[in-house]
């Protein structure tokens, strides 16, 4: 794993996960940017409804807390969502540079594809989190307790969503949709887990999505290549 994650920044100067870097990022804050004017225009229509006036600074205020807070909750869904759609552009260059015969047979899943496993990864993450927050609240006593449980669950989830996105482009290798190419439960977990963490890292966490992909195409690679070696 740390073999794949030092590959994986090493490669961060690459043209076209520099692309993938600018669009996640860039994305990602105009989606967050847009969800704060919706909510602004939101609360507007709140204030007038109630007979309030327009709400002025009281609304704007709101609107700047409540983007600020999904920015700092929900970077990690928004973040992933976006990656899904372009994921395969870090994957081929990856596979270009390190696993050429790789990169030759595979077949890039799409954009309604990876529109669709986007979608997918948004409603697990927002599903399982909500499903674990009473876990939470029931551990904010511990100091710890809450954010051990919140990465393990989101590491699992980031570690699944992290492989099908290569998995995706060799899924037609065989029968049986690729799955002979996912990885064990630990290293996926890990996988998942050092990404979750860069994720909660200041400015690191615009990078983290870019690195878990490329480490996630590594990993993927390096088991097939030692299931196969006589």
């Amino acid at each position: 794993m740390l073999n794949a994650l030092l590959l994986s920044i090493s490669q961060l100067n690459d043209r076209k996960i520099l692309m993938l870097l600018l669009k996640v990022v860039g994305i990602t804050l105009l989606l967050l940017v847009i969800l704060g004017v919706g909510v602004w225009y939101g609360l507007t229509w709140l204030f007038a409804w109630m007979n309030l006036g327009d709400g002025g600074l009281a609304a704007a205020a709101t609107a700047a807390v409540i983007a600020i807070f999904a920015a700092v909750f929900l970077f990690r869904v928004i973040a992933m969502f976006v990656l899904n759609i372009f994921s395969d552009m870090v994957v081929d260059a990856v596979e270009a540079r390190h696993y050429p015969d790789k990169a030759v047979s595979a077949r890039p899943p799409g954009y309604v594809t990876g529109l669709k496993m986007g979608l997918a990864s948004a409603g697990r993450a927002l599903g399982y989190n909500i499903l674990a927050l009473p876990v939470y609240i029931l551990l904010l006593f511990t100091a710890i307790g809450t954010p051990v449980v919140f990465f393990a669950v989101n590491a699992l989830l980031i570690g699944r969503d992290l492989q099908d996105m290569v998995v995706a482009r060799h899924a037609q290798d065989s029968g049986t949709g690729g799955q002979e190419m996912a990885l064990s439960k630990a290293p996926r977990f890990g996988l998942g887990l050092v990404t979750a963490l860069l994720l909660a890292i200041p400015f690191v966490n615009f990078l983290a999505p870019v690195i878990g992909a490329a480490m996630a195409t590594h990993m993927v690679h390096m088991q097939r290549q030692e299931s196969t070696a006589p």
